[in-house]
């Protein structure tokens, strides 16, 4: 049975390079590769996918009109792949139970999961992730499954 664990294995494997679905308006696939891993909702504590959105981007125009998304790390021949709903949370979205000082925080949880580690210079990045307007894009697991 596949778990949230197989999507950490594989993110530690491949600096957190994952493949993600999204649906455009007219019902086709967009498809991107994001720096994407895995952390514990901050309301729920249940883990989730979490990558770190760019404002002005189409993943997040489709995400914004249909929050269903799908992840899909791979390393050699092994991939896990999520599949959920999504919520942002950000400058842009913002979310009705994250207040926005807990933001900072959050992207930068997201980092270090999605494979960046330690920044070297982390109240560099928050003023970059303001003046980017960056969200937090948080996947709930809703399927989960691999190639073992």
């Amino acid at each position: 049975m596949a778990s949230i664990d197989d999507l950490r294995r594989l993110v530690a494997l491949d600096h957190g390079l994952a493949n993600l679905a999204t649906q455009r308006g007219d019902g086709t696939v967009q498809g991107t590769v994001v720096n994407a891993g895995v952390i514990d909702h901050p309301l729920t504590g249940q883990p989730v996918a979490a990558f770190v959105g760019r404002a002005g981007t189409h993943k997040l125009d489709y995400l914004r009109r249909n929050p269903a998304a799908t992840l899909c790390w791979r390393a050699g021949w092994a991939w896990a792949t999520v599949e959920g709903l999504v919520e942002l949370a950000g400058p842009d979205d913002p979310h009705p139970h994250i207040a926005p000082a807990a933001i900072p925080g959050l992207l930068r949880t997201i980092y270090s999961a999605a494979g960046g580690g330690e920044h070297e210079d982390w109240a560099d990045y928050d003023r970059v992730m303001a003046t980017e307007r960056r969200v937090a894009v948080l996947l709930t697991p809703r399927r989960i499954y691999v190639n073992p």
